[in-house]
């Protein structure tokens, strides 16, 4: 039997949320400040970014958002990079507002019609059926999601998670 867009969205969030969890394991908010030696965001402006893109899906599915306007400011596209302790959310609080983000998310996605699912909302490429919109915001969190086991490694932790 067929998934349903929902069931599959619903996966592909915890998926992701799961995964985050374990590369950030063990890591301190100090490790999560610490920069490439070459153009690229700090850990904590890459989970502060998967956040402010959860408050993205979570408009989009009637849900309250997890960042205030400031905060989302600060780790949304665009911004400028995180480079050290005053421009930063401590790393717990950001692992926080994911966990809530998630049980947002799934509440959210699981009492979603088919036909909400399916209805065009106005994007910057035009009219984009919702599912596939959400679907297009998990792809860009998990691009994202990848980059966090090389921030991992930077802070000293010589393990594999995946």
């Amino acid at each position: 039997m067929a998934r349903s867009d929902r069931e599959i969205l619903i996966d592909n969030f915890a998926l992701n949320h799961r995964l985050i969890h374990r590369q950030t394991n063990g890591l301190t908010h100090a490790d999560s400040l610490l920069q490439l030696p070459f153009r690229g965001n700090c850990l904590n402006w890459v989970l502060g970014h998967i956040v402010d893109n959860r408050n993205t899906v979570l408009k989009l599915v009637g849900a309250p958002p997890v960042f205030t306007k400031d905060e989302a400011s600060m780790y949304g596209h665009g911004s400028d990079p995180v480079t050290g302790e005053g421009k930063a959310l401590p790393l717990e609080r950001l692992l926080s507002d994911l966990d809530e983000s998630q049980n947002q998310i799934a509440a959210a996605l699981q009492s979603i019609s088919p036909e909400a699912l399916a209805a065009e909302i106005e994007m910057w490429k035009g009219k984009t059926p919702l599912v596939e919109h959400l679907g297009f915001l998990n792809w860009h969190e998990t691009y994202h999601v990848g980059q966090l086991e090389l921030l991992r490694q930077l802070a000293g932790k010589n393990d594999a998670i995946i």
